[in-house]
């Protein structure tokens, strides 16, 4: 047994360890703002040291107070493992159960500090987007998947691991719930006090799943939205090359713009605020070049402009700086978006102009209430200078990040003129929405757990090959989104995408899905694969997520604020033969915006893989199809129509259309 293994299987140590110094070569989360009572703070303490015998009690209060105090939070520094942290080969784990061992291989990816945006907070991405609230949840949970059978459940309540439960062996080894609160208690104070107290944490989409697999899993979306946004603006004669997409964020949703970008073939400017995460991303090719003038970017971006080039820079400074002087200085933006994260305005999210990082960061420490009058004033000045660029022909589009429900919040004019919706579309409502989850395409990922690129690759080429196949039989409606989905595949390799675990993604329907876990688990079974491949997506797709400013802001029919499409996701993903599901509220927009439902498949070669992947990844897809089709999106109704002509046992409730003069006329 290795130094690693014994200290899985040990969980929390049997002799106390020596008090951890803190660490300055890792990017850290912000302090966050003292917001309990004298009462509560003692709970805090309380909530902690129930993890530990009684007699280190009066040593750990003393220094997890000092952490509550300094950050916050008690992270519990102290127990945070001494062994690296990184998605390891699957043999490598030790476990009773295949399935466990890739759980365990998931969970140390989202925290491998290569792919986490402050490891030893346990944030994963996202400013707050957490895989546990301390490292005793960690220690504990990799302790009990290490011992778990193929007949317990364990379930996660928030990263605290409640414990194993008997099940069966077909069912779900992992449940976990990120934040699921009473829905009157989901405002961001809410989260702040429950958070400190250590009774609920903000999982985001994939960071508290487990399905997080570095900048690849964004890089995926976000270029087939700016190839889409160009194509909604330009005719199709006219070329991506010189023109220019203007961002933000490098942190929280790492350097999926740029690379998106550059494999777009256009110029991308993106502001980071913080000059530790724009020369992490350019460190590892993420993106081409990092500027921190304002002036040298203007000419920078000239110079590209004038030379056609395909090029990604990284701008230290504030993304309301460029985008002001960019309209001083007569720079054409064709689109427009912005990633920062801003479904946690007041703690790190965004940072307002006129602010450096440090006095930002002190500000939100020490007086938050001044840093919101601070973001608020800032988002009014970014939606103006947007406006500007909008009157000279930018394509502007809300990149799900809830700017434009932050804007509209501090007062910006981001408003429609009829006073409810707003005047810039989501990219959900424009582009991926009537482009891709109506029909059915979505995040479809996978993680080879042998940690070997040439099962990565073996991979690539396996998905490519059913993709040709799909091509050929396509209907007119997706054959742009399979042609898009082909080049993506073919140029994975050379592009360079993975950071931590070898894992992979492409946008897919059902039958594509199928179709290529299928391959998957055939070539396992006959050796051509050399371990488990963990399939997955992100929670952002076609079924998984009810987010009325996001994922389902393209539906009209009133229910786009209902939740019922992502519960019955989880619940019909979990007796169909996940491996583990999930269930989260908040992530993408927000903490009470939106309830988000994933899942993990470990495909194993098995006869009974084939099953449960058959059953599980059609229900997954097609729920939010029949829902879609139900709210009566057309293109949503047309794969449903596909779908029923091609399934037999399928049978859903279809909606009737009505004349809208019929309603008119009883009005008028």
């Amino acid at each position: 047994m290795t130094i690693f293994q014994k200290a899985i299987i040990d969980g929390i140590p049997l002799v106390l360890p020596p008090k951890a110094e803190y660490a300055t070569d890792v990017s850290h989360a912000p302090k966050r703002k003292a917001i309990l009572t004298k009462e509560e703070e003692k709970l805090a303490l309380r909530n902690a040291l129930r993890y530990f015998p009684k007699e280190w009690h009066y040593e750990l209060a003393a220094e997890f107070l000092d952490e509550l105090k300094q950050y916050g939070r008690i992270y519990m520094y102290r127990f945070r493992p001494a062994y690296d942290m990184y998605a390891r080969p699957i043999q490598e784990y030790p476990a009773k159960c295949k399935q466990a061992a890739a759980i365990m291989l998931m969970i140390q990816n989202n925290l491998d500090p290569a792919v986490a945006q402050h490891p030893h907070e346990l944030i994963t991405y996202g400013g707050n987007g957490a895989v546990f609230q301390n490292w005793a949840q960690y220690l504990l949970t990799m302790q009990y998947l290490a011992n778990m059978t193929d007949e317990q459940t364990l379930h996660v309540y928030s990263g605290h691991p409640m414990g194993l439960f008997p099940s069966s062996a077909t069912a779900p080894r992992v449940v976990v719930t990120n934040g699921m609160m009473v829905p009157n208690y989901s405002r961001p104070d809410d989260w702040e006090r429950f958070n400190a107290l250590g009774v609920t944490q903000y999982g985001q989409m994939t960071a508290g799943s487990y399905m997080y697999i570095g900048p690849q899993g964004i890089v995926h979306g976000t270029t087939i939205t700016v190839m889409n946004a160009f194509r909604k603006l330009l005719d199709k004669k006219d070329s991506i090359s010189g023109k220019v997409f203007v961002t933000s964020g490098l942190g929280g949703m790492s350097g999926a713009q740029p690379k998106a970008g550059n494999i777009a073939g256009c110029i991308t400017v993106c502001a980071e605020i913080n000059p530790t995460a724009a020369y992490k991303r350019h460190e590892q090719g993420w993106v081409d070049e990092v500027l921190d003038d304002i002036s040298a970017l203007v000419e920078r971006v000239r110079l590209a402009i004038t030379k056609g080039e395909v090029l990604s820079i990284a701008y230290i400074g504030n993304i309301v700086d460029v985008w002001e002087e960019f309209y001083e200085q007569g720079i054409q933006i064709s689109i427009g978006s912005d990633q920062t994260s801003l479904h946690n305005p007041w703690s790190g999210g965004y940072y307002p102009v006129g602010l450096s990082f440090e006095e930002a960061n002190h500000k939100i420490a020490n007086r938050p209430e001044e840093f919101k009058e601070d973001v608020q004033r800032s988002l009014i000045r970014h939606a103006e200078a947007i406006n500007k660029h909008t009157v000279r022909g930018t394509y502007f589009f809300d990149y799900g990040n809830a700017f434009l429900l932050a804007c509209s919040r501090a007062g910006a004019d981001v408003m429609a003129s009829d006073g409810i919706h707003f005047k810039y579309p989501s990219y959900v409502q424009d582009i991926l929405g009537p482009m891709c989850f109506d029909y059915g395409f979505g995040p479809f990922r996978w993680v080879c757990t042998s940690g070997r690129s040439e099962d990565l690759r073996k991979t690539d080429e396996i998905a490519l090959n059913v993709l040709l196949d799909l091509q050929k039989e396509a209907s007119d409606e997706i054959v742009q989104q399979l042609e898009d989905n082909i080049k993506w595949i073919k140029e994975a390799d050379k592009n360079n995408l993975v950071v931590g675990s070898q894992a992979r993604i492409l946008y897919a329907d059902a039958l594509g899905r199928v179709r290529i876990a299928q391959a998957f688990n055939k070539a396992i079974r006959e050796g051509k694969l050399s371990a488990p491949v963990v399939l997955g997506r992100d929670h952002h797709d076609v079924s998984g997520t009810d987010s009325p400013f996001r994922e389902t802001s393209n539906i009209y029919d009133g229910s786009r604020f209902t939740a019922d499409m992502a519960i019955h996701n989880v619940l019909g993903d979990s007796f169909r033969g996940a491996t583990w599901v999930s269930i989260h509220n908040g992530g993408g927009v927000g903490w009470g915006e939106v309830i988000n439902g994933g899942f993990g498949m470990v495909l194993d070669g098995t006869k009974e893989a084939d099953v449960k992947l058959q059953q599980m990844l059609f229900f997954d897809v097609n729920n939010g199809i029949a829902r879609r089709a139900w709210a009566r999106n057309k293109e949503a109704q047309h794969a449903l129509e596909t779908e029923l002509a091609r399934s037999p046992q399928l049978n859903v409730t279809r909606a009737i259309h009505v004349d809208d003069t019929l309603i008119d006329n009883l009005f008028n």
